[in-house]
């Protein structure tokens, strides 16, 4: 029973509970690709997502307290709200597209369209994937998880820098 109690403790210090009190519902990560794709007005969201207005009201007033999208007044028609990502909302979109990328593979079975590619080159981007520190791709069986106390000085002051 101890060893349960001790595992139940260090789940509570995971971000994962706290990131899914965020966006963790289906019309907000929909809301999220519209906001990705250019989307920045009730309206707009509302006709491109076929979604209840009181319910995309809710989501984006959610979004908008959890400090994920920014609400702003236009300054021509301050009865008209945009909704623009905030630093915070764009560091979603590794997150996003690895959810896309899964759903492709295990789901759907086919690229989605459109493509997103490299500005660069119009190139699609490469899956998206957990490194090692040194660059190595690592899978499953390459990780484990370690109290952060515990991890080497390369780990641990990268460890704060994220804090």
């Amino acid at each position: 029973m101890g060893m349960l109690k001790e595992n139940l403790a260090e789940l509570a210090e995971c971000g994962l509970p706290a990131a899914l009190e965020a966006i963790g519902e289906r019309w907000s990560f929909l809301i999220l690709r519209g906001a990705f794709n250019g989307l920045h007005h009730f309206e707009e969201f509302q006709s491109t997502l076929g979604i209840a207005r009181n319910i995309l009201a809710n989501r984006l007033g959610k979004l908008v307290q959890h400090g994920i999208l920014a609400r702003t007044p236009l300054p021509d028609d301050r009865r008209k709200i945009e909704y623009r990502l905030t630093e915070k909302g764009a560091e979603l979109l590794p997150t996003m597209l690895a959810l896309r990328q899964w759903g492709e593979r295990w789901e759907t079975g086919c690229i989605s369209n459109p493509v997103l590619v490299d500005e660069r080159d119009s190139q699609p981007i490469a899956k998206i994937a957990i490194h090692a520190h040194d660059g190595r791709e690592l899978g499953l069986h390459d990780l484990r998880w370690m109290h952060a106390e515990d991890i080497k000085e390369i780990g641990s002051s990268r460890l704060r820098a994220v804090a």
